[in-house]
């Protein structure tokens, strides 16, 4: 889960990382009286969105007055930067910079371990810097068991090229940086900039932080973090009945038991879709895992129809644990508490079964008669079919 900036800065200060006073406002009166209570000369209104470039956007605007600040926020709230509408913005004190620098700590899956980058040069699109001066960003390895001890900090530091009364004021940050990741489970923690102040002050001028879901059984509080209001209807109504659902744009609604046989299944209905006039694409991303009971079937399937731009279903299931037989017993349990719940199929579905007893659970499905089912014996005909299907 993506935080806004306003609740990385919040987290950053509780583990003892300096950053500058904040106050988030809705709207523009609000944003007049959080620059009246910060009091200082200069204000900075920033949109808060979970995406980059705000700066760019016209998301990042100074203020020197309550009243300016006000209408800096007016011209705000509302913008559209990459697909995201600003609903809230930061008003924040502003800050008499000298120079700017570059952290951030993140999870690197293919090495197993965490990496930390660092540059003296901040405030600029990192991508970019890596990419013209690869020299000027260090790139150091972090031990998840260890994370970032002073020590490291200090390599860190030295690598980057900070040196002299600085130094170890940043080392200081680093590790708290560091706190931060591994106390709030984090898979990134980003500072651009980091500033020096013209008084020599080392502040986070900037917060991003990404926390890691999987661990919500141990950071209860997060829940609290999470952005009800623009989270996507479907997606709220499968993590409720704890279903491992993603939404997508296309047409075709997915379900299969296991992540990688259903991100296998996104692939194959991409490509066989690029056969028909529009090219029909996965809707979704749904993994009902090992145990396919009539009940989690139901809800797979409620969530998927209640899509109103899914046109076809694709189950597409490899008996393992869970013998075909039992998958198809719950596909035919599923349409009848759907039918009790006054819930239809109103869409056609191809249903695939391979693996263990999966010629028992094809008659199941053939014995059933359920209206729009149809029964494929290959994934990439399935595909084909159902892609078909959400083309005419």
């Amino acid at each position: 889960m993506d935080l806004y900036e306003y609740q990385a800065r919040d987290m950053f200060e509780a583990h003892g990382v300096p950053v500058l006073r904040g106050i988030v406002a809705t709207n523009p009166e609000e944003a007049r009286a959080a620059a009246a209570e910060l009091g200082t000369p200069v204000v900075v209104v920033k949109a808060q969105v979970k995406t980059g470039g705000r700066g760019k956007a016209g998301g990042v605007k100074i203020a020197k007055s309550p009243d300016e600040a006000a209408a800096r926020a007016e011209e705000i709230l509302g913008l559209d930067i990459k697909g995201h509408v600003v609903k809230k913005v930061i008003v924040a004190e502003g800050a008499d910079i000298a120079e700017e620098y570059y952290f951030s700590l993140l999870l690197d899956r293919a090495n197993r371990r965490y990496l930390a980058m660092c540059s003296r040069e901040g405030g600029m699109d990192i991508e970019t810097l890596a990419v013209e001066r690869p020299d000027a960003l260090a790139r150091l390895p972090v031990d998840p068991n260890a994370g970032i001890d002073a020590a490291k900090a200090n390599e860190i530091v030295m690598a980057a090229g900070f040196a002299g009364d600085d130094a170890p004021e940043i080392a200081r940050i680093l590790e708290s940086l560091g706190k931060v990741y591994a106390a709030e489970d984090a898979t990134l923690v980003e500072v651009n900039p980091l500033v020096k102040t013209g008084d020599g002050k080392i502040v986070a001028l900037d917060a991003k932080v990404s926390v890691d879901e999987n661990a919500a059984f141990r950071q209860p509080d997060h829940a609290a973090l999470a952005d009800k209001e623009s989270e996507d209807p479907l997606e709220a109504a499968a993590k409720a009945k704890d279903l491992n659902y993603v939404k997508l744009d296309g047409s075709v609604g997915i379900i299969g038991n296991g992540a990688g046989l259903v991100m296998s299944t996104l692939d194959v209905v991409a490509y066989a879709g690029e056969e028909f006039p529009g090219s029909p694409k996965p809707a979704n991303f749904l993994d009902i895992g090992g145990g396919a009971s009539a009940e989690v079937m139901a809800n797979g399937l409620e969530i998927i129809i209640g899509d109103d731009q899914v046109r076809s279903v694709f189950v597409n299931v490899f008996g393992g644990i869970t013998a075909c037989d039992a998958v198809a017993n719950g596909i035919v349990q599923a349409f009848e508490l759907l039918a009790s719940r006054d819930e239809h199929v109103d869409v056609p579905l191809v249903v695939r079964l391979d693996g263990n007893n999966a010629e028992l659970g094809r008659k199941i499905l053939s014995n059933a008669g359920l209206p729009g089912l149809e029964q494929v014996d290959t994934m990439d005909g399935a595909a084909r079919r159902a892609a078909e299907l959400a083309a005419s």
